[in-house]
């Protein structure tokens, strides 16, 4: 294999909702393909649907961080890959570690749960729209609305006071940022873990809540339940409020189906599942890694070489969706995507974002129906930048 055959993870955008044109030119002519990571290691990229599902739900394939290697550059993750996950860090563990501390968490995040929590989900929604249309407009969606709804139901949630928001979520967005170097994002968790400690097990001590019910429980420890608590706290409002703002971007931008979820409810599930799908915010996909020399894709993938699953382009493929998946059709049936991953580390939280999208995009519109965007398209600050793709900031106007 020569040189010009390996290519790095593509990065550049043909349109700020669209994947880079490379993953799906790769995926149509070889789904499993040589890829150059950002140290010099040759490892493999998997583009199509079915093999990304497959190698997900393969155990032969490590989530384990001592084998992790971020597919483009992140100098941030360097005193986290390479070596044993954090305790609590179940996305970077494998049987029987992550089974046994999955298996504790499993049951604050049913669908059965989410419904439970609806009614507060609503409350948080219209309180925040309130406040909205009191300030007026112009108003930055991204701060006013979209980051505050999942922070304020995580916190919620896990029991950690509304209060400490300012910390984590500064904390949480130097360690998904690509640019962090390793210095700032081992000090920012080092400051996460010493606030969610703190609020575990200092004098004040938690409100009611998943943490609080965890450390009653005590089949984990106290070092992992602070870092569960530093886990679902940073995922629980990143991934959330950048799927939530590109969603409410990619509504504005697509008045047909706006209308078809504010002229028929029945359509807003149809329409969560077609945006997770559509906007798949992991941009760069999952790492996995063999344990063992394996064939798979007709290839011999050999034990330890790093492989990238692209996320993105899996859920555009036209082999798996195959009416115009690169188009936004509210329409169709999209369950069975994989923006939250797939097998035993799907998502721990795919309900709470179902729930949390369900409710806040049809409110939203239903209170501010002339919503648009009040900058140019080429001046909105896509989270090119960072780890979980989104929106830095989103001014509208009503």
């Amino acid at each position: 294999m020569t040189a010009e055959d390996v290519s790095p993870y593509p990065i550049t955008r043909p349109d700020p909702l669209d994947p880079p044109l490379e993953l799906a030119e790769w995926r149509d002519r070889e789904p499993l393909r040589r890829m150059r990571y950002p140290d010099g290691h040759i490892g493999w990229l998997v583009t199509s649907y079915e093999l990304a599902r497959a190698m997900l739900s393969d155990p032969r394939f490590s989530a384990r961080s001592e084998f992790k290697r971020a597919p483009v550059a992140r100098p941030g993750v360097d005193p986290f890959y390479g070596r044993p996950a954090l305790p609590g860090w179940l996305v970077d563990m494998d049987p029987p570690e992550h089974t046994r501390i999955r298996q504790r968490l499993a049951g604050s995040f049913t669908a059965r749960r989410m419904r439970e929590l609806r009614p507060r989900i609503e409350q948080i929604v219209n309180d925040l729209l309130t406040r909205m249309a009191r300030l007026g407009q112009p108003a930055d969606l991204v701060a006013s609305f979209a980051l505050p709804v999942p922070s304020l139901v995580i916190c919620e949630l896990l029991g950690v006071p509304y209060d400490e928001r300012a910390e984590f979520q500064r904390n949480s967005e130097t360690l998904f940022s690509l640019t962090a170097a390793r210095d700032e994002a081992s000090a920012a968790m080092d400051r996460l873990y010493a606030l969610i400690e703190e609020l575990t097990y200092g004098k004040a001590g938690l409100r009611e809540g998943l943490l609080q019910a965890l450390t009653e429980d005590g089949t984990l420890d106290a070092e992992e339940i602070t870092g569960i608590g530093v886990l679902l706290l940073t995922a629980g409002h990143e991934s959330t409020s950048n799927s939530l703002a590109l969603s409410i971007y990619t509504l504005m931008t697509h008045p047909d189906q706006l209308d078809r979820i504010m002229t028929d409810p029945s359509l807003v599930g149809n329409a969560v599942e077609e945006l997770l799908r559509y906007l798949t915010v992991f941009h760069f996909g999952v790492p996995r890694t063999p344990l063992e020399d394996v064939e798979f894709g007709g290839r011999l993938l050999r034990a330890g070489e790093s492989i990238t699953v692209a996320l993105p382009s899996a859920n555009r493929d036209p082999a798996w969706m195959t009416d115009r998946p690169d188009r936004l059709e509210f329409g169709r049936k999209a369950s069975g995507h994989l923006a939250f991953g797939h097998g035993i580390h799907q998502c721990l939280g795919q309900n709470l974002v179902r729930m949390e999208l369900s409710v806040a995009l049809p409110a939203l519109f239903a209170r501010f129906p002339g919503l648009a965007v009040a900058v140019p398209a080429d001046e909105l600050p896509f989270c090119a930048d960072m780890s979980v793709y989104g929106l830095h900031r989103l001014p509208v106007k009503w």
